[in-house]
C-alpha cells in the first residue's frame, strides 16, 4: 500500500492559521512518534505567506482489512459490536474523540486525521465470512463507532452502502451514527432493514449556529440538512434518535433544548448527549482551535471542561467520561431531562432490536449458485 503525503509534519508558525474547510490547522506528532519536525524560517521573503496560503488536499488509500467486526466491553457504550469502514474522517470535527486514533497510524491527529484517509476495501466480504461462521452471535452492529460512515468520501467509495447490502440481505439488526445526511442515499435499504427491527438511526446535532458548525465540524452537513434528514429517515418510518454531541460549555451548551424540540417536531423518538472529551493530542488540539477561534472565551470554555472532569482536561473513567461530573455536569443533565420530557421523547438511546430475523449469509464462492 502507498500512502501520498501532502500535509507537512511541520508544526511552526506558519500552519498555525486557521485553514478553510479544515477542522484544525497544525500537525503535531503523535504520541507514538520517534521523529519530530519542525519548521524554520530561513529569512526569504514571502516563503512564510506563500506556505501559510497552501491548500490542504485529502489524500484517500486503501487496505484490505483482516477483520470487519471490532468488539469493546465498555459499561458506558451502548452496543458491543462496530464497524467502521473508514480511517480517519474528512469532517474534520476539532473536537473529535477519534483523533488519537490516528497516532497507532504512525500519523498525526492533527490534518493527518482529516486529509490521509484510509478505505477498507473489501470490508463486505470479510464481513460475509464472520457473519457466516457457526459460533457467530447475533448482536446489533453500529455504524460510526470511531469515524463516521457517511463523511463525504462515502460517496465515492460507498463502503457503507455496501455493508448495509449485507446486513439487508442477511437481516442483521445494526445502529448507525452520522452527521451528515448523505444517509438519506439509502433510505431504501433501511427501510428493509426497519420493516424487521432491524435499525436505529442516530443523528448527531450539537449546534443550530451555521458558523459556529463551519469552524468546528467544517465538512459535516450543515444543522438544518440534519434536522431535514431526520424529518426524511421519520417519514419513511425508519427509527431516527437525536445525540446533542459533544455539548461544549459555553460555546454551543445554549442550543441544546432547540435542537432537542427542532428533532422531535421532525419525528425523532428518543435522545441522547455526551459533554466533550479531550483525550490524549486532542488536549492541545482543542486549546490550538480555541485560541484561533474564540480566543476571549477560551479560557473559560478550557476551565469549565476541568470542572466537569475533576480538574483535569479528561477523566477516562467510566462512570464520568461520557457526561462529566460536578455542578455543571449536574445542570447539563437537568437541562436535558426537562427538554426530552417536555418533547416526549426517550432520555436514552435505545438499542435493542431485532436480532431473531437472522439468516447467516451464504460464503462467496467463484462457482456461483448451483441450486
Amino acid at each position: 500500500m502507498t500512502r501520498s503525503y501532502t500535509a507537512t509534519m511541520d508544526d511552526s508558525s506558519s500552519t498555525r492559521r486557521p485553514i478553510r474547510g479544515r477542522g484544525v490547522a497544525s500537525n503535531p506528532a503523535g504520541r507514538f512518534e520517534s521523529r519530530h519536525y519542525q519548521g524554520e524560517d530561513d529569512g526569504w521573503p514571502g516563503e512564510a505567506e506563500e506556505a501559510a496560503q497552501v491548500r490542504v488536499t485529502t489524500h484517500v488509500t486503501t487496505e484490505i482489512p483482516r477483520s470487519a467486526i471490532s468488539r469493546n466491553d465498555s459499561p458506558d457504550v451502548p452496543f458491543d459490536q462496530a464497524i467502521n469502514p473508514y480511517r480517519g474522517c474528512e469532517h474534520g470535527c476539532a473536537y473529535c474523540y477519534a483523533r488519537p486514533s490516528h497516532a497507532y497510524l504512525n500519523l498525526s491527529p492533527g490534518l493527518d486525521f482529516e486529509t490521509r484517509l484510509t478505505a477498507k476495501t473489501g470490508l463486505a466480504e470479510v464481513l460475509r465470512l464472520e457473519l457466516a461462521r457457526p459460533g457467530y452471535r447475533v448482536a446489533p452492529i453500529n455504524l460510526g463507532s470511531n469515524t463516521d460512515p457517511y463523511q463525504p468520501i462515502e460517496k465515492q467509495w460507498r463502503l457503507s452502502r455496501e455493508i448495509l447490502q449485507l446486513l439487508v440481505e442477511c437481516r442483521h439488526p445494526c445502529t448507525i451514527v452520522s452527521k451528515n445526511a448523505m444517509l438519506e442515499r439509502d433510505m431504501d435499504l433501511l427501510a428493509q432493514l426497519a420493516a424487521f427491527d432491524g435499525v436505529r438511526v442516530f443523528i448527531s446535532v450539537n449546534s443550530l449556529d451555521n458558523r459556529l458548525a463551519s469552524r468546528l465540524e467544517p465538512r459535516a452537513s450543515a444543522p438544518h440538512r440534519r434536522i431535514q434528514a431526520i424529518r426524511r429517515l421519520a417519514e419513511a418510518g425508519i427509527p431516527v434518535g437525536v445525540l446533542v454531541s459533544p455539548i461544549i460549555p459555553a460555546l454551543n451548551d445554549r442550543d441544546m433544548e432547540a435542537i432537542i424540540g427542532q428533532a422531535a417536531e421532525a419525528g425523532a423518538d428518543c435522545a441522547g448527549y455526551t459533554t466533550i472529551r479531550l483525550p490524549h493530542e486532542l488536549k492541545s488540539l482543542f486549546r490550538e482551535w480555541l485560541a484561533q477561534h474564540y480566543p476571549q472565551r477560551a479560557a473559560h470554555i478550557i476551565s469549565l471542561i476541568q470542572q466537569m472532569h475533576a480538574g483535569r482536561d479528561y477523566d477516562s473513567d467510566f462512570r464520568h467520561r461520557m457526561h462529566g461530573q460536578g455542578q455543571f455536569a449536574q445542570l447539563i443533565r437537568r437541562r436535558f431531562d426537562v427538554a426530552v420530557r417536555r418533547h416526549g421523547l426517550a432520555d436514552r438511546v435505545n438499542t435493542s432490536l431485532n436480532g431473531s430475523a437472522f439468516v447467516p449469509p451464504r460464503k462467496s464462492s467463484p462457482q456461483g449458485e448451483l441450486f
